[in-house]
């Protein structure tokens, strides 16, 4: 099969536009999550997702329609229980995390009918993305990326400095309200693209591969939102060529990205010594 028969198959274009407008997302957003030490809010979402969906499966509901307004609550619940609790972030969000896996796990338990949808939301698919699904995957990607945007200098403000913007009048509680949130839809709109299981890689890797190289911070959300486009490409056309899954060539892809930048940057910076 060549390229243009590759690239003339409707499953496959889906997959590429779909994949590549949440890669975008994941890494916009994951370069604030990564500097504001909260890579593992993604991984702990993402856990709460696993069960938001074993219930919209139970309940014979499209899962992301349960699933959406059950994550941004957890996502405040994990801002609360930091702020009023006194828990620190990673307890916090262990805590919510853990019972989104229980509660997923018992429902799937009780029901026992609807495993293997389960596990279709886990591991993903996105080959197998509808084309309804590609529209609200691409609105949902604008209208987030477009938050980030509009509040792009008050979140900037706050991940260098909290405290600093706190004093220059930004509303710093409103503004990690906003963070969290988005990261919940973001998490519940990337399951279908790796998989519940991988979400969390898509939000860290290419920022922190980013980061490496990225000169100030505007660069480096282009450099990890580009990392992310190109991952998901060729991590659909490896795992449709080799018939692997493609969520986890694609975080595969990313490690091997990230992988290269350093050995890259090593080498530069010895030579540069020597």
């Amino acid at each position: 099969m060549d390229l243009l028969d590759f690239l003339s198959q409707g499953f496959i274009q889906r997959a590429l536009v779909a994949g590549s407008f949440i890669a975008i997302l994941c890494a916009t957003l994951g370069v604030f999550l990564v500097l504001r030490r909260l890579s593992l809010i993604g991984d702990g979402l993402a856990h709460v997702t696993f069960g938001s969906v074993a219930v919209g499966l139970l309940l014979k509901v499209y899962p992301i329609y349960v699933a959406a307004p059950i994550v941004m609550i957890s996502s405040l619940g994990i801002m609360k229980l930091t702020e009023k609790a006194k828990v620190y972030g990673d307890a916090a969000i262990a805590i919510v995390s853990s019972l989104g896996i229980a509660g997923g796990i018992i429902l799937a338990s009780v029901a026992g009918g609807f495993n293997v949808d389960l596990f279709s939301y886990l591991f993903g698919n996105i080959l197998s993305i509808s084309r309804a699904e590609v529209i609200s995957s691409i609105v949902l990607s604008v209208v987030l990326i477009g938050t980030i945007v509009t509040f792009y200098h008050d979140m900037l403000s706050v991940t260098l400095d909290e405290e600093s913007a706190r004093a220059a009048g930004v509303k710093v509680k409103a503004m990690n309200t906003v963070l969290v949130l988005l990261t919940a839809l973001t998490v519940v709109l990337a399951m279908r693209v790796v998989g519940i299981m991988l979400i969390s890689a898509l939000l860290v890797l290419p920022a922190v591969t980013a980061l490496q190289v990225g000169k100030g911070f505007k660069a480096t959300i282009v450099i990890a939102a580009t990392i992310g486009v190109v991952s998901v490409i060729l991590g659909i056309f490896v795992s449709y060529l080799l018939d692997l899954p493609t969520g986890a060539t694609v975080v595969i892809l990313n490690f091997i990205i990230f992988l290269g930048v350093m050995v890259l940057k090593s080498t530069i910076f010895t030579r540069s010594y020597k």
